[in-house]
């Protein structure tokens, strides 16, 4: 591995330190600062499981944030983790739980205005929705189950010290169980930017087991989050535990707990399905700030002792550091990626071409688009998305959902389908029949990227979505993963 790689890699190692340092609060700061927990043991336990947890089951995650925007150089990768984990590490010297989702999420909307990529505005709309519920409903199921607990604990009259043992171990079990989700869900944040240009190769072994490139970027971003933990995350954990309201044990326990069960509402697959097969309204799958979700619970709880005895101080230095966390992230990285590109002479971005073919245009026509409206843009090649979208708009006016088909059907790339790459997806993760469709187009090469799907949709009906309905949700989505891991295997 170059010496310029590993130089790149360590703003992902940064990002994870200080994710480490500032959201470990999330698990183990009710526990601490309520002295049921020593730090030395929370940081411990903290660290083992939220390794365990990036390793394991980091890649349900991965690709969370790839709607707002793909980083397609090694060296914007850097920046955009680089400007993230300086805004995160800032906040957590004043002592201020923020999200590192927050941070990574403008640091990405930086490097679209640079590089003029399209910014998901829908995703970005419903990712900014999320980040003002998850308080609120954190705090909205803290509130009913700490008076619930309360009630149980009360009835069943348990001697204090035993109720004191009880407490210590359910803050062990509820923070293993937070440790193991925020590396399962956050490590895509540290590394995610760098999964498309990963400088590592897949390998085995002595033939036991197989560790991806995408793993091996898990376990080193899980390690930095750990020596965050350890090393610089206490402060946070008081501010969390101690300062926005006086906590007692079994408040603590809630508090946790309720942040979990947040975090499982907007992240569980499973849970989507099981409402989309009912027929009923499914909950985003987008990412929430664990932060959010901690400090709703302990506010939420709060209010059920009296508005009083919250302190407001801290919760108003809290939601200002929570606003401004994406813009200076995104101001960062925006001015950052400049220095980076125009002093230091480093390529940021990849730029990708937008063109429409005939065969194009009469596909948007099918889809209720005005074919006729975007003949005149026939075979003009534009070199970003926001010129593309631009013209197109001088045309059509044309909604988000039609402006995303639009671009579908313009980016243009070079796609070459390797035989030796398609044994690498015969891991179960494709059926057997989608691999036979790709194995059929061994050797083809492709200019656009509908094409390359329409192929696939032709040669098996597994590689077809169903109509657009919510009980079809969940196919077309793995559907839409799986081309989108197709055409970045096979990119030239």
């Amino acid at each position: 591995m170059e010496l310029t790689t590993i130089i790149f890699l360590t703003s992902g190692l940064f990002l994870g330190w200080s994710l480490g340092a500032n959201d470990a609060a999330n698990v183990f700061g009710t526990a601490v600062g309520t002295r049921m927990i020593r730090f030395g043991t929370a940081a411990a336990i903290c660290s083992v499981f939220v390794i365990l947890g990036a390793v394991i089951s980091g890649a349900g995650a991965a690709h969370t944030l790839s709607t707002l925007g793909s980083v397609n150089e090694l060296a914007g990768a850097f920046m955009v983790a680089l400007a993230a984990a300086y805004t995160v590490y800032q906040m957590t010297r004043l002592g201020l739980p923020v999200s590192t989702t927050q941070a990574i999420v403008g640091a990405i909307v930086g490097w679209n205005l640079f590089s003029e990529s399209i910014t998901d505005t829908a995703a970005l709309t419903k990712i900014l929705m999320t980040w003002v519920a998850c308080p609120v409903l954190s705090a909205l199921i803290a509130m009913p189950t700490f008076k619930l607990t309360e009630f149980f604990v009360y009835r069943l009259n348990v001697h204090l010290v035993r109720q004191d043992a009880y407490t210590r171990i359910a803050l062990i079990v509820a923070g293993i169980l937070g440790a193991y989700s925020l590396g399962a869900n956050n490590i895509a944040n540290v590394v995610g930017v760098f999964i498309p240009v990963s400088p590592f190769t897949d390998f085995s072994v002595a033939g036991l087991f197989a560790l991806s490139s995408a793993h091996q970027l898990f376990l080193i971003g899980g390690i930095a989050i750990a020596v965050g933990v350890i090393t610089y995350s206490k402060k946070v954990m008081l501010t969390v535990g101690q300062d926005l309201f006086a906590l007692s044990p079994t408040a603590a326990f809630v508090a946790v707990m309720a942040h979990s069960v947040v975090l499982f509402l907007f992240a569980s697959e499973g849970l989507e399905h099981l409402l989309a097969s009912a027929g009923l309204p499914t909950i985003p799958l987008v990412p929430v700030s664990s932060s959010q979700a901690i400090v709703g619970a302990v506010i939420g709880i709060g209010l059920l002792k009296g508005v009083h005895t919250i302190r407001w101080r801290v919760v108003g230095n809290i939601s200002v550091a929570w606003a401004a966390t994406p813009l200076i992230s995104a101001m960062i990285c925006l001015i950052s990626l400049y220095i980076l590109q125009n002093v230091f002479n480093q390529q940021v971005y990849k730029s990708v071409e937008y063109s429409l073919s005939v065969e194009a245009i009469e596909k948007l026509g099918e889809k209720v688009i005005p074919a006729g409206s975007l003949a005149e843009m026939n075979g003009e090649i534009f070199k970003s998305g926001t010129r593309f979208l631009r013209a197109v708009n001088k045309h059509v006016k044309l909604d988000q959902k039609q402006e995303r088909q639009v671009l579908w059907y313009a980016e243009v790339g070079r796609y070459k389908i390797d035989p030796a790459k398609i044994e690498k997806f015969d891991d179960g993760w494709l059926t057997p029949g989608q691999i036979a469709a790709l194995r059929q187009l061994s050797g083809m090469a492709f200019t656009e990227k509908w094409r390359i799907a329409e192929a696939l949709a032709v040669r098996s009906d597994e590689w077809k979505s169903l109509p657009d309905a919510t009980i079809n949700k969940l196919h077309n989505k793995g559907i839409k993963d799986k081309i989108g891991v197709i055409l970045k295997t096979f990119s030239e």
